[in-house]
């Protein structure tokens, strides 16, 4: 039986530590990529917890602070009434939560998009962007992204 492709090494599955760590800086590239569709003051939920899915990416935190960051960037997410910026708070959440599950990354650069969208920016250059970006790690990893991303059908949801 093939094992999911986002499973940690140390958990029995394919996915190693240095690879599940360059998940999270392509997660955290695609949510810093939009914090600029925010026109308010940031809460600090936010940038704590990108700063902390630096940290876990650099492993200088442990993954149970990533996910209270987590928390913390979803509270934002629930609590905002703008829909950009409900957007890139969830995108953030997901980022940081990448620590925990690999494939958070995933929500990472889909909520990114949607922020876009929800913007009316060009989607298509952004998506070029985060492609670029993701050209940036092994082929393997290239690869499950971009499965996930078909198999989860998430181009029909943005």
């Amino acid at each position: 039986m093939k094992r999911y492709p986002f499973i940690a090494d140390h958990r029995g599955g394919p996915l190693t530590k240095d690879n599940h760590r360059k998940l999270i800086k392509w997660a955290r590239e695609c949510s810093e990529h939009v914090l600029f569709l925010i026109d308010i003051e940031i809460d600090e939920r936010l940038l704590y917890a990108l700063d902390v899915a630096k940290k876990w990416e650099n492993d200088s935190v442990p993954t149970g602070v990533a996910m209270k960051a987590s928390l913390g960037a979803h509270a934002v997410a629930r609590y905002v009434k703008n829909p950009i910026y409900k957007a890139v708070a969830r995108s953030i959440g997901q980022t940081v939560a990448t620590a925990h599950m690999a494939d958070h990354s995933l929500g990472g650069a889909f909520y990114a998009l949607k922020a876009i969208k929800l913007a009316k920016k060009d989607i298509e250059n952004e998506r070029d962007w985060q492609i670029k970006k993701l050209g940036e790690l092994p082929s393997d990893i290239i690869e499950i992204v971009q499965a996930m991303w078909i198999k989860k059908e998430l181009d029909k949801r943005i």
